[in-house]
């Protein structure tokens, strides 16, 4: 596509966003302000902007934590945690925090049915994969499950929503039943540290007929709070035989974030 077709073609979709927020306003479902485009994404210009910000600062070379601290000079930093404990997954990398906006539209995701919101967290990926293929060099994709009480209230896994077109722009093979969830998580949302590691010791398992031997896995998932739920299915994973596992999430959870537990509480998720 030339430039000047390209340069069209973004003048004509400015228009249509334009037109579509007269003739169709509502509100963004993130900050509530009136919609200023007629994407399929029903946020504001504003609210897009801080959603696609990456994380950024040095960073944990496994788990991909934020690291401010000496050890942040050496080649291959590891925050504390991975200094002790030593996670099943080989690498875990992350787009963005867990913030207040952040984990608005992952709700959304999870529970208003959002879908178009999969394919474009999994842009993000794309964007963390394609900037060092090295690391990211898989031979499938495969989402982390739901139990399946979860799957049958929700009709959908909001991390297949992400990982399958995912799979798709990177021309990776997707397979979305290779990992099981043998037992459903508590009810409760919001659970200790200690807690979300018992949740999820020994509840995810490979499928008896999954080839899995010798495979370098993409671990997709929309949260990393603890690293619980990727240790859990990269050891599933390992044993059954792979190489290697990778995890992506879309946001990573921070001690201490501003604003998460009010977006988990008390807010309206539908239209």
């Amino acid at each position: 596509m030339s430039r000047l077709a390209i340069a069209l073609h973004s003048q004509l979709r400015g228009a249509r966003e334009a037109l579509a927020s007269v003739v169709f306003p509502g509100p963004c479902r993130i900050c509530g302000e009136a919609l200023d485009t007629g994407s399929a994404i029903p946020f504001c210009r504003a609210c897009i902007a801080s959603l696609g910000e990456r994380l950024g600062g040095p960073l944990c070379s496994r788990c991909g934590r934020p690291i401010v601290s000496a050890a942040s000079a050496v080649s291959a930093p590891l925050c504390h945690f991975c200094r002790s404990y030593d996670y099943a997954f080989d690498v875990a990398r992350s787009y963005g925090v867990y913030s207040f906006k952040m984990a608005r539209a992952i709700l959304l995701l999870k529970y208003a049915s959002l879908a178009p919101l999969g394919g474009w967290f999994a842009r993000y990926l794309a964007e963390i994969a394609s900037a060092d293929p090295g690391v990211f060099q898989a031979d499938i994709v495969v989402p982390v499950p739901l139990d399946q009480g979860r799957m049958r209230e929700r009709g959908y896994n909001q991390a297949e929503l992400i990982a399958k077109p995912f799979a798709r722009m990177l021309n990776i093979p997707f397979q979305s039943c290779l990992l099981v969830r043998t037992r459903a998580r508590p009810n409760q949302l919001r659970l200790t540290r200690r807690e979300r590691w018992e949740t999820v010791r020994g509840v995810y398992a490979t499928q008896q007929s999954a080839q899995v031997d010798k495979l370098r896995v993409l671990l997709v998932d929309d949260v990393f709070t603890t690293g619980a739920t990727l240790d859990a299915c990269s050891k599933a994973l390992k044993g059954a035989g792979a190489a290697r596992v990778v995890g992506l999430t879309v946001a990573r959870a921070m001690p201490h974030s501003p604003g998460v537990e009010a977006a988990s509480q008390n807010w309206d998720l539908g239209e």
